[in-house]
């Protein structure tokens, strides 16, 4: 049976463009990578998603393609370590919230390093999340940050002040963190409109705390879609100002989650009146699977909705290709560029996705999924439920599959990597890895 997703999404579909050829599309796009905080698929309309609209993102959709399996692991840090590397967790260490705080510039290197020598200007912008020190050790040119997740206003306590390129700066009253961010992002555009950027976007939409949003009635009684409504604007806002300038065709934008909807909110991410399996942290495809739109006028089809295999280490050697870029030639990259995929080229997609958290993982492909337990499930009724198979099935496909998946984790060894020394959450480490981390450092 296909993905339920991939017959949903034709409802954004306009008929697929035509593709620029090699000759007319831009040698190296502007990359804006838009990274939403805790957002699945059953909260974008486009996805199918009951019972919110997301119109800007939908016509991101509309312009481009949109893929119905990407995937990440399943809380913000050990995510953004992956997208930011290109590196599984279990090379980098970042198996765990804590853990992610570890890796060092000198034992890693994130984007900025691999664009930059190719001429790139570099900003990120938003959280930085559990990740180590700040964007500017990593690379980044220029940076604002805010302390830990979802800050939006001053009278939160982590809201008092943000980072501007190393400089705290107040948030002041009445002033909208996110409305502040979209400022930076156009100043950094407006700057560098004459050379290549690369923009990682991290929005504090839409985690918690949840709060009223500039735009929400006195007396809104649905606070939480006030705050999916003013990303989605947000959005918006960005595709505006870069036609405004006359970039929009020499800039590609990616919009991505970092993890599925987070618990409480993941009952009412439904699509056609079904909830997904897990959520936030979980090792299901609530938690694990995310939208990603990618659009680029003229090189990107219109409307096309793609079921290639997709996970969070592919950013990297996409976006290196695309900027003609090289990849570090003494680490393991284990992602796979789908840059043919972005140009609408039928192309070769990886067979198989690999998501890790804690000491927790599995490969994934299309149809069936293996886990370090040696588990095997029948995802044909994915992302709304997966199906155990019996260990003694004599079913020629999942013994197939088994054997096909179970190589794939025989080659990764991720036994060989780091091991996590976690609670098995993925959220925490152990009470003496804690302590290590908290102990003085020597002057």
């Amino acid at each position: 049976m296909k993905n339920i997703l991939t017959g949903l999404g034709l409802m954004c579909a306009l008929g697929l463009g035509a593709v620029a050829s090699a000759a007319t599309a831009p040698a190296r796009p502007n990359i804006i990578f838009i990274l939403a905080d805790d957002y699945g698929v059953g909260e974008v309309s486009c996805y199918g998603a009951d019972n919110y609209r997301t119109p800007n993102i939908d016509a991101l959709a509309r312009g481009g393609t949109r893929f119905t399996h990407a995937y990440t692991p399943s809380l913000c840090g050990p995510s953004r370590a992956t997208i930011l590397t290109g590196r599984y967790l279990f090379r980098t260490g970042a198996t765990n919230q804590d853990a992610t705080g570890r890796f060092t510039p000198q034992a890693e290197t994130m984007m900025p390093g691999m664009l930059k020598p190719a001429g790139y200007v570099t900003a990120a912008v938003g959280k930085w999340g559990q990740l180590p020190l700040g964007p500017g050790e990593f690379g980044f040119d220029e940076h604002l940050k805010f302390q830990g997740s979802g800050v939006y206003w001053n009278t939160q306590d982590k809201g008092k002040t943000y980072l501007v390129n190393g400089r705290e700066t107040p948030l002041r009253d009445q002033e909208y963190l996110p409305d502040v961010m979209h400022t930076f992002v156009v100043d950094f555009i407006t700057r560098h409109r004459d050379q290549p950027f690369y923009l990682y976007y991290s929005l504090s939409h839409v985690h918690a705390e949840i709060l009223p949003t500039p735009d929400s009635a006195k007396e809104s009684k649905d606070v939480y879609a006030d705050n999916v409504t003013y990303m989605d604007k947000l959005v918006g806002k960005l595709i505006t100002e870069l036609e405004r300038q006359h970039l929009r065709e020499k800039t590609l934008i990616v919009f991505f989650g970092d993890n599925g909807t987070a618990n409480g909110r993941a009952d009412r991410a439904q699509i056609g009146g079904r909830r997904l399996d897990g959520a936030k942290g979980s090792m299901q495809e609530g938690g694990n699977l995310e939208p990603l739109i990618v659009n680029w006028p003229g090189v990107t089809p219109a409307g096309q909705v793609r079921a290639d295999m997709i996970d969070s280490t592919d950013f990297v050697p996409t976006f290196v290709e695309l900027a003609g870029g090289t990849l570090p030639e003494k680490k393991v990259i284990d992602g796979r560029s789908f840059a043919g995929a972005i140009r609408g080229e039928p192309g070769q997609a990886r067979p198989w996705v690999y998501l890790q958290l804690a000491k927790q993982w599995y490969t994934r492909e299309a149809g069936w999924k293996l886990n370090q337990a040696g588990e095997l499930f029948d995802m044909s009724d994915a992302p709304f439920s997966e199906k155990l198979v019996p260990a003694t099935s004599a079913n020629p496909a999942a013994l197939a599959a088994r054997q096909r998946l179970q190589a794939a984790l025989d080659q990764l060894n991720p036994l060989g990597g780091f091991i996590d020394d976690g609670d098995g959450t993925g959220r925490h480490a152990t009470r003496e890895a804690n302590r290590e981390k908290k102990k003085p450092k020597a002057k």
